[in-house]
């Protein structure tokens, strides 16, 4: 009887972390608090990636690649209504969507590994490093694709004239990679801690 309620609690609990954290990726997506101009660099980062790998390490693979779906839904679904003359890469789910699912699965596997290595007492070396392959997965993945899918294309849409070739695109996320990589870590380690914390 206890072990059914524990897990009908585990499992109200999951669902509400999910709901919680897809729907905050919906309202990063929506609002400019997805996006962080970074003071002194006019530097825009992303911060739309950190619910997933917050839902991956709390919860598991398939909370982590769920709320990755979402994000890459509202981001296809901004991509159908956005001006900008790159938007016609992210009307690809290869390009919005799977990279997105991705970085759960990679969050989630990557802490698994370092916690069971490292036990309790490298909590936030496993959180801080996951963060950061899950935040690569995410920048990899959707540049990996637009360079496999449209490179020319992408380039050309930038307004990008002479010898351009197609490892421009990588080279477009220097600076914000390494500024978006320390925000979720930054982020990630602290609220992943509370919430474990919470639960004892």
């Amino acid at each position: 009887m206890n072990h059914e309620i524990s897990k009908s609690h585990f499992s109200v609990r999951r669902i509400a972390i999910t709901g919680i954290l897809s729907a905050l990726s919906i309202a990063l997506n929506f609002t400019p608090i997805g996006f962080m101009l970074v003071p002194g660099l006019q530097v825009q980062i992303t911060l739309m990636h950190i619910p997933v790998i917050i839902g991956a390490i709390l919860e598991g693979p398939v909370v982590g690649a769920f709320i990755g779906m979402i994000f890459g839904l509202t981001s296809l679904y901004t991509a159908t209504y956005t001006p900008l003359p790159i938007a016609f890469a992210f009307l690809n789910p290869l390009v919005s969507v799977l990279p997105r699912i991705l970085i759960g699965i990679v969050a989630h596997y990557s802490y698994s590994a370092l916690n069971k290595a490292l036990k309790e007492k490298g909590q936030v070396l496993s959180i801080g490093v996951s963060s950061i392959l899950g935040t690569a997965t995410n920048t990899i993945g959707v540049l990996g694709m637009i360079y496999i899918l449209y490179a020319q294309r992408f380039i050309d849409a930038l307004g990008l004239t002479g010898k351009v070739s197609g490892t421009y695109i990588f080279a477009m996320a220097f600076p914000n990679a390494p500024l978006e990589v320390l925000a979720a870590v930054l982020l990630s380690v602290p609220v992943v801690l509370a919430v474990r914390k919470m639960r004892r």
